[in-house]
């Protein structure tokens, strides 16, 4: 799994990128066959958001989250990933 981290309006400190990639890890356990991950932090005024676009083997998945916290919006991130990989994969299964 190649994972690039991006930040727009703030800068990508050490702490996230560890955050980002020990979250992402999660996803690599459950659903061996992710190609390619890009993570856009952002922080505008007060809304900080989290969006991520996962290449897997036949999909490309995308999802966002807006919270307060930024660390709040990675693991709401993670979540909605993982339902679509989960229903991704049984997808492939049933077909």
């Amino acid at each position: 799994m190649q994972l690039s981290i991006t930040g727009r309006h703030v800068e990508v400190t050490e702490a996230m990128k560890n955050y980002v990639t020990e979250k992402f890890a999660k996803l690599d356990r459950y659903f061996d066959q992710v190609i390619d991950v890009h993570v856009i932090l952002d922080v505008e005024k007060l809304a900080q958001k989290a969006e991520a676009t996962v290449q897997v083997n036949g999909a490309t998945l995308y999802a966002e989250d807006t919270q307060e916290n930024l660390y709040a919006a990675i693991d709401a991130l993670i979540d909605k990933l993982d339902r679509q990989i989960l229903k991704h994969k049984e997808k492939a299964a049933d077909h």
